[in-house]
């Protein structure tokens, strides 16, 4: 065995090193000690997500946003830009299939029971693009809704009395309002000793 101290070599049977006096037998304990196998905990793992209810996962997510610095207005933003850029693909893509089909058409190859079909295929673009306006739309109007509302939530627990001309203010103290307490242990004892000396 080795001296984690001084790297001297000991043998197996000391206790305290030769050389510089370092206690081997717990060093041994140490390193023969296995520490105890962990139950598996399933809460660790995605199989309690399944069991969560919908009002705890829906907590969890927005405790786990919150950490993130995701706000009600970040949301709101981030929803905007979502429906600009899906309305966008929606665009790109009737575009773009116009043009293509318009082409396919213009061929000649395709007959004219097809070429109906395709000339009308653009109008799978316009499904982005509503979906791209409704987000638009949600996030501007709606979101704006319940931005303000989240506000509300903590601005007046922010503000507390900020707002308030006057705000009351604590009664200066009476003394009369005190309730008269009988005499300590230490007024009592003096008055019995000034009577015990009056009886001298």
């Amino acid at each position: 065995m080795f001296c984690p101290q001084c790297g001297s070599t000991q043998s197996e049977e000391l206790k305290f090193c030769k050389v510089c006096g370092v206690n081997l037998h717990a060093v041994m304990q140490v390193v023969t000690a296995r520490e105890p196998e962990e139950k598996f905990d399933w809460s660790k793992t995605w199989v309690q997500e399944m069991f969560l209810s919908a009002e705890e996962k829906k907590r969890r997510k927005a405790e786990l946003e919150l950490q993130m610095g995701i706000t009600p207005e970040v949301r709101r933003y981030n929803e905007i830009k979502a429906g600009v850029i899906v309305g966008s693909v929606g665009i790109a893509l009737a575009i773009f299939l116009f043009v293509f089909m318009g082409g396919l058409i213009a061929s000649g190859k395709v007959t004219p029971d097809v070429a109906e079909i395709l000339s009308r295929l653009w109008i799978a673009g316009v499904i982005p693009l509503f979906v791209g306006l409704a987000l638009i739309i949600n996030g501007t109007v709606v979101s704006k809704k319940l931005v303000e509302l989240s506000r509300g939530d903590w601005k007046p627990e922010r503000e507390g009395l900020a707002g308030v001309a006057n705000p009351p203010k604590l009664a200066s103290a009476d003394t009369n309002e005190f309730i008269d307490a009988p005499l300590s242990v230490t007024e009592q004892t003096t008055k019995h000793l000034g009577r015990s000396g009056e009886k001298q």
